[in-house]
Parts: structure tokens; C-alpha cells; sequence
């Protein structure tokens, strides 16, 4: 599915557990509103990925666009992920605040992405008794803490 404008557009992949956005453009006052019809026409997955390489400029009306999103896509037990920021697209994040709010991650890293197969249910480190859940395991230990509710996310630098 693609919404599009002239200055903007908005390419949708929906999967099993993922649904992935991936606007172009500059997302401002002219384009939010085909942004966030985009954003709300996602259909309800675990994980809502937000692609932001093709994103010039992002407004605070995208800023709200997507703060209202989060707030949608949590109160039905998902997660909206931002991917792959721009170098001016993270700066308005960082300045915002908006990166300890959503979390912020890189493609060429795919293991940090959500709705990689070890965060799916059913995955087997998922399962009782895995190694990984016995205490003192060294992952316990490590920054999984960083991801628990109500913690701040980092901003993650990605490759250019």
C-alpha cells in the first residue's frame, strides 16, 4: 500500500508480526496529513517499524504525528520503532526528546531490531528453563534493562 503526494509518499510491507512504513520526503505541515494516514492505516502487529532514511526533514507536525501514534499503537500492546534516522531527522529526535520516548534503532543491525526472530513468541530462548533465563546468566546483566517500560531508549547512530 502506498499513500502519495508530490513531495511525499509512504510505501507499507505488513507481515506476520511487523508492519513496516517507509515515508520519502519531508514530512510538514503540507505532507503530515498523508503521513499520518499512513501511520493509522497500519494494520494492528506486535511491531510498527517506522523507516526514516528517506525522510529530509521532519517537522514538529510529524513530531505529534508520531508521539500520537506511539500512544496508539501502545494502548494496544505494540510498539512503534523508529528506523534508520537521517543525521537531521535525529537531530529533531534528540532535541525533542522524542528518543527516550520511541525506541531508535539501525537496519544494519538487525538484531536490534524488533520483530527479529528472537523477538518473536514462541522463539526458543522464549521457552522456560532456557539458559538465558536461569539468574546471574550474563545477558541478565547486560542492557536488557534499557528496553523495559518506562526506561529511556538511547539514541542509536547509524551507518551513513
Amino acid at each position: 500500500m502506498v499513500h502519495s503526494g508530490e513531495r511525499f509518499h509512504v510505501a507499507m510491507d505488513v507481515h506476520d508480526h511487523v508492519v513496516e512504513l517507509r515515508p520519502v520526503g519531508e514530512i510538514d505541515i503540507a505532507t503530515v496529513t498523508a503521513f499520518r494516514a499512513a501511520l493509522w492505516a497500519a494494520p494492528a502487529r506486535p511491531v510498527l517499524r517506522v523507516d526514516l532514511s528517506g525522510v529530509r526533514l521532519l517537522s514538529a507536525a510529524g513530531v505529534r504525528a508520531l508521539v500520537a501514534t506511539h500512544l496508539r499503537v501502545r494502548a494496544r500492546g505494540g510498539e512503534l520503532v523508529l528506523t534508520d534516522p537521517d543525521p537531521v531527522v535525529a537531530r529533531v529526535l534528540r532535541v525533542t526528546g522524542l528518543h527516550r520516548v520511541l525506541p531508535v534503532r539501525c537496519s544494519d543491525r538487525p538484531q536490534d531490531l524488533p520483530g527479529h526472530v528472537q523477538d518473536l513468541p514462541g522463539h526458543v530462548q522464549d521457552l522456560p528453563g532456557h539458559v538465558q533465563d536461569l539468574p546471574g546468566h550474563v545477558q541478565d546483566l547486560s542492557g536488557r534493562a534499557q528496553n523495559l517500560p518506562g526506561r529511556s531508549h538511547e539514541l542509536v547512530a547509524c551507518a551513513a
